[in-house]
């Protein structure tokens, strides 16, 4: 079982950042031309928010940080130190802003964990175990915030003359479906049965216009069989803190842009819960974005979703939203990877 190392590196590529943020700047510029609402004075508006909100918007994207190094130094049993793990995820954030989140930055983590020391087979399985956590975080959690919010969370938009509301419905709902369908299956794969997993796996790419795909089935299934092996036996006192850390993790996340709207416009609770709720909808929509990082897709949703609860403010938040919650990510990767490519390459450890 290999490594791409150079397929690895052409996404861990510093020169990749300017990618997304062109794209990003391109659709700000196409947004600030289109829209009569746009213009020097409402990117003045800027300067009215709140100290506090946009405090708490700082803080909620660093308690995600800091969840996510406290979740990957605990998922390898403490065998990063915080300043790896720092690396790790840094490094691991960088990778997913330069790739379509379609694709993310999965095998690139696999990569790092392993340059780190970590074996092969541990890396594999605590990378899965983060995916499976995330997808159950919005399996189990979507459905009970979209209770609480009383069936507001699909905006009303002027976009193709109300539709879109009705499309992101049918979008949402049938990529929940396929993303419950995907986590039942992996976690069942990884915990349960791996090797009727595989099994699978081979009898399906055995299909006559699946079989170019036969060999790599049978990668996956060697490396689902190798990560639950490292996984069995594992107890509740090593679960539960890393469950926990991802309810944490995407609070945080999600609360950030609370905070900053709140840093604009004065919320009701039930606001709160509907902003809240919609981002787990726009998240569905930035996922499937073939773009880095999603960006262009990203801001230009932000408007569709949450343009009610900021009058005038729109185009602002939006961009103070990608500047807090993407863009410091690229930054740091182009900063950071250096420094790693020299401390796992260059220096004996």
């Amino acid at each position: 079982m290999k490594l791409d190392n150079k397929k690895i590196f052409e996404t861990l590529n510093p020169n990749k950042v300017w990618v997304p943020v062109l794209i990003g700047l391109g659709i700000v510029f196409l947004m600030f031309y289109l829209d009569p609402n746009v213009n020097a004075k409402t990117l003045r508006g800027v300067f009215d928010a709140s100290f506090l909100g946009i405090f708490l918007a700082v803080i909620f994207i660093l308690f995600r940080d800091v969840g996510y190094v406290y979740r990957i130094r605990t998922i390898t049993d403490k065998k990063l130190t915080w300043v790896r793990a720092i690396y790790v995820i840094i490094l691991w954030e960088f990778a997913s802003a330069v790739t379509p989140s379609i694709v993310g930055g999965t095998a690139v983590a696999i990569f790092i964990l392993n340059k780190e020391g970590i074996k092969l087979g541990k890396a594999i399985a605590y990378v899965m175990v983060t995916a499976i956590l995330d997808n159950l975080f919005f399996v189990i959690g979507a459905p009970i915030i979209l209770f609480l919010a009383k069936g507001e969370i699909f905006p009303a938009s002027r976009v193709m003359e109300m539709r879109l509301g009705n499309s992101l419905e049918i979008l949402f709902w049938s990529s929940y479906g396929l993303y419950t369908l995907y986590s039942v299956v992996m976690a069942a794969a990884l915990f349960y049965r791996p090797r009727v997993f595989k099994w699978v796996l081979l009898k399906i790419s055995s299909i006559k216009w699946l079989v170019k795909w036969k060999h790599a089935a049978h990668e996956y299934g060697n490396q689902i069989i190798e990560a639950s092996k490292e996984l069995k036996g594992k107890k509740k006192d090593y679960w539960l803190p890393i469950i926990g850390a991802t309810i944490f993790i995407w609070s945080s996340r999600y609360l950030m842009l609370n905070a900053l709207i709140s840093a604009y416009e004065s919320l009701s609770w039930t606001e709160h819960i509907i902003i809240f709720a919609r981002q787990v909808i726009m998240w569905i929509v930035m996922m499937i974005s073939p773009t880095p990082g999603s960006s262009g897709t990203a801001e230009f949703f932000f408007s569709q979703f949450f343009r009610e609860f900021l009058s005038g403010y729109t185009f602002v938040t939006s961009i103070l939203w990608r500047m807090l919650s993407y863009y410091p990510y690229l930054i740091l990767g182009a900063i950071f990877l250096p420094k790693w490519i020299r401390h796992v390459f260059f220096k004996k450890k």
